[in-house]
C-alpha cells in the first residue's frame, strides 16, 4: 500500500466519520434506525455542489448541514406527530428525497465541479497542495466530534440521551420526547448531510449514486471502532466514530490492493460491513466456544 494511497483513504475516513458520528448519535443515543441518511448525504452533496460553483464553497458546506436538518425534521415530524413508524419515516423521506436531489442538481445524475474553488482550494494555501485535504477533513470532523460531544453533556443533549436510554420516564419527567427526538434527528442528518457536501468538494462532483449503502457502511464504521475503544460515555463514542471510519477505509484499500480484480470492490465492501455489524455476536460465540472447550477437557481430567 503506498502513502498515496493510505494518505486518500484516511482523508476519506474522516470525511464518511461525519456519517458515523450521525449514526451514533440516531442510532446509539436515540436507539432510533434512520434510514434518512442515504437520501440526506447525496442532498448534502448536491447542495453543497451547487452553491460551491455559485462562488461559495463555505457557505456550501452551512447550506448542507441546514438542508440535512430539514431532512431530519421531516423524519422526525412523520415519526413523533404522525405517528409513523421510525424505520418507515425513515423510508419515506428517503424517497421523496431522490426527487429533490435530482431538482437541486438542475434535473442531472451528475454534476461536476469544474474550475471551481472548493473549500480544500482556500486550504491549500494555507496548508499546502500535499497536506491540505488531509489536514481540513481532520478539522472538520474532529470540530464536529467535539462540538457533539460537548451538546450531548448539556442540559438538551442530556434530554436527548434520556430519551434513548427510556421514552417513557422523560414523559414522565415534564420532558416532550417529540422535541428531543426532533432535535436529535435533525442534527443527525445534518452531520450526515455535512458528510456529503465535504465529499462533493472533496472530489469535485456530485452525483446521485454517492448515498448508495451510506447508512450501512457508518454503521459497521461505528461498530469497528467501538471494537477498539469499547462502548462507553459521550467521548468513547464521539471517538469510536471517527476511529472506526478512518479503519474502515483503511481496509476497503488494503482489500482491493490485494485482489486481481477491481470489479470485487461490491463483495469486499459487503464482506467487511458483515463481519464488522455481525462482530459482537462472533465474538460472543468464540467466548463461549472456548469455555464450552475448557468445560470439556476439565471433565476429561
Amino acid at each position: 500500500m503506498t502513502a498515496m494511497l493510505l494518505q486518500s483513504a484516511v482523508e476519506q475516513g474522516f470525511i464518511y466519520a461525519l456519517v458515523a458520528l450521525a449514526l451514533y448519535l440516531s442510532y446509539r443515543v436515540l436507539d432510533i434506525a434512520d434510514l434518512t441518511t442515504d437520501g440526506t448525504f447525496v442532498l448534502g452533496s448536491a447542495v453543497s455542489a451547487v452553491v460551491a460553483a455559485a462562488g461559495h464553497p463555505a457557505l456550501g458546506l452551512v447550506l448542507a448541514f441546514a438542508a440535512g436538518g430539514a431532512a431530519g425534521f421531516v423524519t422526525a415530524f412523520l415519526h413523533t406527530r404522525m405517528k409513523v413508524q421510525a424505520i418507515l419515516a425513515g423510508i419515506i423521506t428517503m424517497t421523496g428525497l431522490y426527487t429533490i436531489n435530482l431538482w437541486t442538481m438542475g434535473n442531472r445524475a451528475d454534476l461536476p465541479l469544474l474550475k471551481v474553488d472548493t473549500v480544500f482550494t482556500w486550504a491549500a494555501g494555507v496548508f499546502g497542495a500535499q497536506w491540505n485535504k488531509l489536514i481540513l477533513a481532520a478539522l472538520i470532523t474532529v470540530g464536529v466530534g467535539v462540538l457533539l460531544a460537548l451538546f450531548l453533556k448539556t442540559q438538551l443533549g442530556l434530554s436527548i440521551r434520556a430519551t434513548g436510554d427510556n421514552r417513557d420516564m422523560v414523559s414522565a419527567s415534564s420532558i416532550d420526547p417529540a422535541f428531543t427526538i426532533t432535535v436529535g434527528l435533525c442534527i443527525a442528518n445534518g452531520c450526515t448531510a455535512l458528510s456529503g457536501g465535504v465529499l462533493a468538494q472533496y472530489q469535485m462532483s456530485s452525483s446521485m449514486s454517492l448515498g448508495t449503502g451510506v447508512v450501512v457502511i457508518g454503521l459497521a464504521s461505528l461498530i469497528i471502532g467501538e471494537m477498539f475503544t469499547r462502548r462507553g460515555g459521550v467521548w468513547r463514542g464521539v471517538i469510536a466514530a471517527i476511529v472506526g471510519s478512518i479503519v474502515y477505509r483503511v481496509l476497503m484499500v488494503f482489500a482491493l490492493r490485494t485482489s486481481a480484480n477491481p470489479s470485487n470492490l461490491k463483495l469486499i465492501s459487503a464482506v467487511i460491513v458483515a463481519v464488522a455489524i455481525s462482530w459482537p455476536a462472533l465474538s460472543g460465540w468464540v467466548r463461549l466456544t472456548k469455555r464450552k472447550l475448557a468445560a470439556r477437557g476439565k471433565e476429561e481430567v
